[in-house]
């Protein structure tokens, strides 16, 4: 049948494109979620989580997933985003871990300050 109906959204073909072309983003213990794909409007946007935040290759990623979708006839703009992981775990002003230990502590630093902090011993 060639009924509209039957035919997968742009959505579901993005998210099948991603599950069989992109295996390393699961490989590496990242996520990817197709959060809009606007047929009308032509634009797509892929948000990429898990093991991909702060991940050294995850600029190299969206860049392969930005080069294929634009060359799809439907897709106009195509926008992936990556949290930073310094937002997930509160960004520099935060004092302590999401788990309550200084983040100072071990030689861990603070968000590249070679200072360790007043409570350092």
């Amino acid at each position: 049948m060639t009924d509209s109906e039957d035919e997968p959204s742009l959505k579901e073909r993005v998210e099948q494109w991603m599950a069989r072309e992109m295996p390393i983003i699961q490989m590496h213990g990242g996520t990817s979620a197709v959060r809009a794909a606007d047929p009308e409007t032509g634009e797509v946007i892929v948000e990429l989580g898990g093991g991909c935040k702060g991940c050294s290759v995850s600029d190299v990623t969206t860049g392969n997933i930005e080069a294929e979708l634009i060359t799809w006839p439907e897709i106009d703009e195509v926008t992936v985003r990556v949290p930073d992981a310094r937002d997930s775990l509160g960004g520099p002003d935060q004092p302590e871990s999401i788990m309550g230990i200084d983040r100072t502590e071990g030689g861990r630093g603070d968000w590249g300050s070679s200072n360790p902090g007043k409570d350092h011993l």
